[in-house]
Parts: C-alpha cells; sequence; structure tokens
C-alpha cells in the first residue's frame, strides 16, 4: 500500500516543492508527497495521510485545528500540535534549567495592556508595584525584551537601561513579554535538529542583516572547538528530546566556551534558500525528505503517532531525577541572588506611566541591534 505524505504550508516557495520532490525520488513510488488538499474538515474522518509535515498552523487556527483531528486519526503530524499549541519559550528555559542546560537569566513581565475581556480586579493577584528593582539587579543592562511565546524575531528589542525598557513594553500591549540577559558571544549556532536525532550545526550571527546571518565563521578553534561542537550537538538532542520537536533550530550564544540556548522553540524554522544558504538548504531538504519516508514507513493505523517528550512522558510515567542536575530555585534562594541598592519604582500598567528612581545596572559592552529587516516572501508557485 501506498504510503502518503503531506506537507501544510503557506508563503514559503522553496523548501515546499524541494520536499515533495525529494520524498517523491526517494519514496521509489512506496511513499510519495504533496501539498494538502483540503477541501473539508468533518469530525472523526481521517484523511489518508501517513505523515503531515506542518509550516504554518501557528498563524491560521483552522489548520491547527484540521491538524489535531489528523493527529487523533493516525497522521503522525510535525510538529506534535498539541504539544505546539501548549509550549512556549519561558517553559522551554525553565526545562533547560532543570536539565542542567545554561540559558540567559530571564524574567517574565505582564502584558503591558490588560487582555480583552479583563478588568482591574482581573489581575488582583499581581503585587503593585512588582519587584523592578530585583529584577534590573538579576538580569542587568543592556537585555533584550522579547515575547515569551513569539518568534520570527517579531517585537524583540534591545534596552539599554529601564526607560527603554518601559518605552518599549508600551508598544508590546497584550503581548506577554521576557526580559532576558544580553549574553556578549564569541560564537554562534542555529543547529537544525530533525527526528530527534539528525543534527546539523550553523554558524550564525543574528547581528548581521538577515540574508547575511549564515555567512559566519567559528572563532574556535582545535580541542576548543571540538569540544564546543560537541556540547552544541547534545544539548540540541537533549533539548527536542525531552520537547519532542522533531522539526526544530536550536540557537547557542557562547560566552567564555559556554553555549547558551538562546531560543529552542522554532517548531517551523527558516528553511528558505534564499536565507540559510544552498549548502544548510540541501540538508534540510535531504535529511526531512528521508525522515518523513522513515515516519510513513512506521505508521501505523488508528493509533497516535505524533512524536510526544521525554517532559510529557516523564510526566505520565516519573523516572527518577538525577542527583544533582536540578538547579532550580526557591524564590527564597533566588532572592539571595540580587542585592537591592535603591527605592523600587512604580508598577508598570497601561494606566501608570514608569518612573525609574534606581540606579541603572553598569552598561555592558554594546552589541549590534538584534532587530531583523523585514522579510518579503516570494508567491506561492503552483505545483508542477
Amino acid at each position: 500500500m501506498v504510503k502518503k505524505v503531506g506537507i501544510l504550508f503557506g508563503m514559503e516557495d522553496t523548501f515546499p516543492w524541494a520536499f515533495i520532490d525529494k520524498v517523491n525520488e526517494l519514496g521509489k513510488g512506496k511513499v510519495v508527497a504533496e501539498a494538502v488538499q483540503i477541501d473539508k474538515v468533518q469530525q472523526g474522518i481521517d484523511y489518508g495521510y501517513s505523515v503531515i509535515f506542518d509550516r504554518i498552523s501557528q498563524e491560521v487556527p483552522f489548520y491547527r485545528a484540521y491538524l489535531k483531528n489528523a493527529s487523533l486519526m493516525g497522521t503522525a503530524v510535525i510538529n506534535n500540535p498539541f504539544w505546539w499549541s501548549a509550549d512556549e519559550k519561558f517553559f522551554n528555559n525553565c526545562l533547560s534549567m532543570e536539565m542542567g542546560i545554561p540559558v540567559p537569566k530571564t524574567v517574565l513581565l505582564p502584558s503591558n495592556a490588560r487582555p480583552d475581556n479583563t478588568s482591574e480586579t482581573s489581575f488582583r493577584n499581581l503585587k503593585v508595584p512588582l519587584d523592578w528593582e530585583y529584577m534590573f539587579d538579576y538580569i542587568g543592562f543592556p537585555a533584550y525584551m522579547k515575547p515569551h511565546d513569539g518568534g520570527g524575531w517579531k517585537s524583540v528589542y534591545r534596552v539599554e537601561n529601564s526607560e527603554q525598557l518601559f518605552e518599549a513594553h508600551k508598544e508590546t500591549e497584550q503581548l506577554v513579554m521576557m526580559l532576558q540577559e544580553e549574553i556578549v558571544f564569541d560564537d554562534y549556532f542555529r543547529v537544525y535538529c530533525l527526528g530527534q536525532k539528525y543534527v546539523h550545526i550553523m554558524p550564525y550571527d543574528p547581528r548581521k542583516p538577515f540574508h547575511e546571518r549564515y555567512v559566519s565563521e567559528i572563532k574556535a578553534t582545535g580541542e576548543e572547538r571540538k569540544k564546543l561542537l560537541k556540547t552544541v550537538h547534545d544539548y540540541t538532542l537533549r533539548l527536542n528530546q525531552a520537547l519532542g520537536y522533531d522539526f526544530n533550530t536550536v540557537e547557542f550564544a557562547v560566552r567564555d566556551g559556554v553555549p547558551y540556548a538562546i531560543d529552542f522553540c522554532n517548531p517551523a524554522p527558516d528553511a528558505d534558500i534564499n536565507s540559510v544558504g544552498q549548502e544548510n538548504f540541501d540538508w534540510i531538504v535531504e535529511h526531512s525528505a528521508k525522515y518523513a519516508i522513515e515516519k510513513a514507513k512506521e505508521h501505523k493505523p488508528n493509533q497516535n503517532n505524533s512524536s510526544w517528550g521525554g517532559f510529557v512522558r516523564n510526566s505520565i510515567a516519573p523516572v527518577k531525577p538525577k542527583v544533582g542536575k536540578v538547579n532550580l530555585k526557591t524564590a527564597a534562594e533566588a532572592k539571595k541572588t540580587a542585592v537591592k541598592k535603591a527605592p523600587a519604582i512604580t508598577s508598570l500598567t497601561n494606566k501608570a506611566k514608569a518612573v525609574v528612581v534606581k540606579k541603572e545596572a553598569p552598561a555592558k559592552k554594546k552589541v549590534a541591534e538584534k532587530k531583523a529587516p523585514a522579510k518579503t516572501k516570494a508567491p506561492t508557485k503552483p505545483k508542477k
């Protein structure tokens, strides 16, 4: 019986067609690929795909609901739409700490504007003012502020002091943000991970214009370089195995030889030849097609074929944690890591203006703004 692989995508115009062609080439007629075709979605109906690669449902709720139904009917959806709906970057940082993988110091910030259908009393559990002084002492400046569940370099700000933070925070409206320590790095990597086993490490520089970011050289040399790449490889596998992602990228900023996991929640990562370059594009097309064929051949009808990460599996059937691996702290323990030096500032709400009365943390060495220019996407090419 022929197994069918589908890919669900939007404006991207190089990877999807190359993926379809490569699956059809390697599948030798036993596994075939196509752009997913939807003319109706009826509950509890299997529409015949053994595997679907999802590249767009994060932007289209209709597709997300379609994929959850497909997963329930037995389609191996990459990535798991149930976990992807629940996951976000702040949780990922917490999980990384629990696994002993270095991450930048990070705190969560409430949205500047109240969510729709809420009032002042909806936030009666939020202290006024927040402990801004502690957070600023803990994170330091310069720092990065980014959405706790965003992607694509949207709404990312580099701020050098609290005044810049508050001004930028106003622009984010109802977004829940993270404030994160700046890692002034020596090396930086973006790493593809497929099937929780195939790893491709790419030197990357987020400070460059978008189209030049993959044109970078590794600065570490000799044994230091060998050790660094092995650590990045191992951390990438551990993170994706814990999260359950089968198509993801992980970013690492290397400071003093230590790779810090900066961003590892990219379940529809950029795979456009015009940005990642020919060599990286060829790798991701070849290995994604290879993995899709593996999943199609392993497919078992009428059961859940999507991947679930170690975090979820261990929550159902807990395993004894390794002694010494946990570096999470209680609030009392964490309080000892920051020293207050000035009175608190006013609460940051959509009614009150933020007034800073504390002395700012000493500025670190500046790096270029970490905002990416808008990328123009080509229109979708009709399938030949």
